[in-house]
């Protein structure tokens, strides 16, 4: 464990708390996990990020990777000082917020300071809830468990939808009809499912050039 990481869990809370008792003020967050590595997938595809994983979602994606964030109680409310001062240990200045579910929670104190340290803000969302924060980059990637909050769609700079079943296709052109016209669009096959799954991206994407293909390269890289 590098020196940085050792100071984040020192100041870690001990207690832990269920979303409703996560301080409104936002000014501490249940952190599930924080680390500097290389963004896989989407617009941001291989730019050195330092991601911060909040704990707590109640979307409940079957096939999500990262279940263990669901329950917020499982994951010590911390300082956003502490948080940000974790991501200066690094050179890279691209901030990752993620979950879980991020938007369950009043992100506008973590983003203004993290912007007042020079950080570019980025957020992957399922846009289940309303926006909060100060954000440079949007990536929604909503989900049929739980739909976006309309508010949110014109505020995505990146729609990334996941790819499971050949009915999700008519899916995210239901989703991309509500993004506004600077928003890119991504088609990402789901990662138990890629083998049958991208080769069917590709030929749609041949056949609609509106969108573009993300692939979840951190998996082929072996990298958190």
């Amino acid at each position: 464990m590098g020196e940085d990481e050792s100071t984040l869990e020192e100041v870690k809370t001990t207690n832990t708390a269920s979303i409703h008792q996560v301080p409104k003020d936002g000014s501490r967050l249940p952190l599930m996990e924080a680390f500097y590595t290389i963004q896989g997938e989407g617009g941001n595809t291989g730019v050195a990020s330092f991601f911060i994983r909040l704990g707590g979602c109640d979307v409940g994606c079957h096939w999500c990777d990262v279940k263990e964030s669901w329950d917020a109680e499982q994951h010590p409310l911390t300082e956003i000082n502490a948080i940000v001062a974790a991501a200066e240990a690094y050179p890279g200045k691209n901030i990752v917020i993620t979950g879980g579910e991020p938007l369950l929670y009043n992100l506008g104190p973590l983003t203004a300071h993290l912007q007042q340290q020079g950080f570019k803000n980025c957020i992957e969302t399922s846009g289940a809830y309303p926006l909060s924060g100060t954000w440079d980059w949007i990536c929604l990637s909503p989900k049929k468990f739980k739909a976006p909050h309309s508010s949110v769609y014109p505020f995505a700079h990146e729609l990334k939808v996941v790819i499971f079943n050949k009915s999700d296709f008519k899916w995210a052109e239901e989703h991309a009809a509500q993004v506004g016209a600077h928003c890119q669009l991504y088609l990402q096959p789901e990662w138990s499912r890629a083998t049958e799954m991208t080769p069917l991206i590709v030929e749609y994407v041949k056949n609609n050039p509106k969108w573009r293909v993300s692939l979840q390269t951190h998996k082929y890289m072996d990298i958190p």
